[in-house]
């Protein structure tokens, strides 16, 4: 088995990953692991922008306020306002590093064009196109490869973390992780002072999701069974307008949509969410989804319609290119006609619980951007809120190692991973059949609308795939689908367990049998505490749970 040593080792490649990782490579040598391909994650994707404070009539007290009023009472005020007071530098930042943002015209100097997004009272979200992301993404990356001290491994996906405490060590720190090598067929360890999960959500846990595969919940449950707390995984924001169509496979129109004027409509025409909200089509996200899901249902209807028509072409081809061109790929001219829309799973507020630092529970082991609970969002993520917490939490997690960095000593020389007692599967059905049974009743009992009865059958159902999975993982070689999905099952328990916890209606998380927020006392976060991993007997079986 190959071993690889670094400073810092960073699981993940999107925008909080990689901010880390530019930060850090002067002074450090950086490991930089992607599963599939570097660019396949959710930052890839991310179309609608990045919110900061840019436009003079627009303040720091609005974005803050606009905040912790779409949290629904569990924003952490202190770290929202240090979210919001780092943005403009965090747009600076991405500029000098070669991300070309929308412009108010063709002149290279003219002021950047901002747009408004559900929950916003002002124009701030500042974007490329409709395709932020992907600027955003392939920008750091080039930056990336051009830097001597990162080390880029794709198709590199992480099995567990090494910590001292599952070697019997005296002591908590995380030292490094096993990885699967998919191409090569073989697990290596990866050795470091400072290990950063940046892995993103875990909204394939359910069966309609506007995320890309690799959105599995990797990070939070590789901390969870290395004994950090998560917290707040009842909250799982729904995207209300991913396209409807059988091929599409859930992609996302982007919120900015609205923003610029376009209207929710029922598959006669009328428009409905001013029944449901006095800010119509930009209420935030959990409003208008559970509006969607509402009328759907009270319909019988596969979807409904969301309509720019009325605005001029050339608008919408500028101003949407991205989505327009995948649109007409369906058959759809948004120009002309409204299109099919269906909300789906878009976002994990909740996760690995962290300071403003990015610290976990455990030394040496950081969690930034999805993956991490941080406070910022509360109940419900503002939109563009969460690319602007990759950036910022990615330079504080790195400030935070650096300082730290020459007191951490070099890890110990870490076990090779056993598979002296396990052999290839030949029932590779087991997995597809457990990942399909898990993200139907995910979608069915812990979605949009929730009780407590529907809750009850998917706890039940999570234990039967638990003590499934854990029998086939500890007598087989490990792949790909088999991590995801081990690591999936334990995230759909969290979310289960906790939204078991809140017995109340609040944000995202709606219950028919507790359908108002409890005022009785102020809110309070979900807190889940794991129990105290057992030291490795056997590096290829051993679960933790």
């Amino acid at each position: 088995m190959s071993a690889e040593s670094h400073d810092v080792l960073v699981i993940g490649s999107g925008a909080a990953g990689l901010r880390l990782a530019l930060e850090l490579a002067d002074r450090a040598r950086v490991a930089v692991l992607a599963k599939r391909s570097l660019t396949e994650g959710s930052t890839y994707y991310a179309q609608g922008g990045i919110s900061a404070v840019l436009a003079e009539d627009d303040s720091f007290e609005s974005h803050i306020q606009d905040t912790i009023n779409a949290g629904a009472g569990l924003c952490h005020p202190e770290v929202v306002r240090h979210v919001v007071e780092n943005g403009p530098a965090a747009i600076r930042w991405l500029m000098n590093h070669g991300v070309n943002f929308t412009r108010e015209g063709p002149d290279p100097d003219a002021p950047l064009h901002l747009t408004r997004e559900g929950g916003h009272s002002h124009r701030r979200v500042v974007h490329a196109a409709d395709a932020t992301g992907r600027v955003l993404e392939t920008s750091l990356l080039e930056c990336a490869r051009a830097h001597p001290n990162i080390d880029l491994f794709e198709r590199h996906i992480a099995i567990d973390l090494v910590t001292e405490a599952k070697l019997g060590l005296a002591g908590d720190r995380c030292l490094g992780a096993y990885v699967l090598d998919r191409d090569a067929g073989h697990v290596k360890v990866f050795a470091a002072r400072c290990v950063v999960l940046a892995t993103g959500g875990a909204s394939k846990v359910y069966l309609y999701t506007s995320n890309p595969d690799t959105a599995s919940g990797d990070g939070i449950a590789m901390a969870w069974r290395a004994g950090c707390r998560v917290a707040n995984m009842e909250f799982n924001q729904f995207h209300p307008t991913c396209l409807y169509h059988p091929q599409a496979k859930s992609f996302l129109v982007t919120e900015a949509v609205r923003g610029e004027g376009g209207v929710l409509r029922l598959p006669d025409g009328e428009r409905f969410m001013d029944r449901f909200d006095p800010r119509g089509e930009l209420a935030p996200r959990d409003i208008v989804a559970r509006a969607i899901d509402h009328e759907m249902k009270r319909l019988g209807a596969e979807c409904v319609y969301l309509d720019i028509s009325h605005k001029p072409a050339d608008f919408i081809m500028s101003h949407f290119p991205t989505v327009y061109e995948r649109c007409l790929a369906f058959g759809f001219d948004m120009t002309r006609e409204p299109i099919p829309v269906v909300p789906a799973a878009h976002y994990t507020c909740g996760g690995v619980m962290t300071d403003l630092h990015g610290r976990t529970d455990l030394p040496g082991l950081y969690a930034i951007g999805e993956t991490a609970h941080t406070g910022l969002h509360g109940a419900n993520r503002m939109a563009s809120n969460s690319l602007l917490e990759c950036l910022v939490f990615g330079q504080a997690a790195a400030a935070d190692i650096g300082a730290r960095l020459d007191d951490i000593p070099e890890p110990p020389a870490l076990p090779p991973w056993d598979e002296s007692r396990v052999t290839d599967s030949d029932e590779e059905v087991v997995v597809s059949h457990n990942w399909d049974e898990l993200r139907h009743f995910m979608w069915d009992y812990v979605g949009i609308v929730r009780t407590s009865k529907r809750l009850q059958r998917a706890l039940r159902r999570v234990d039967m795939l638990q003590n499934e999975i854990h029998e086939y993982y500890s007598n087989f070689r490990v792949t790909n689908d088999l991590i995801e999905l081990r690591n999936l099952v334990l995230v759909g328990e969290l979310i289960i367990r906790s939204a078991q916890a809140r017995r109340e209606s609040r944000g995202l998380h709606y219950t028919l049998d507790y359908p108002r927020p409890d005022d009785s006392h102020p809110p309070q976060d979900t807190v889940l505490v794991p129990p105290r991993p057992r030291a490795i007997q056997s590096l290829a079986w051993a679960d933790n749970r």
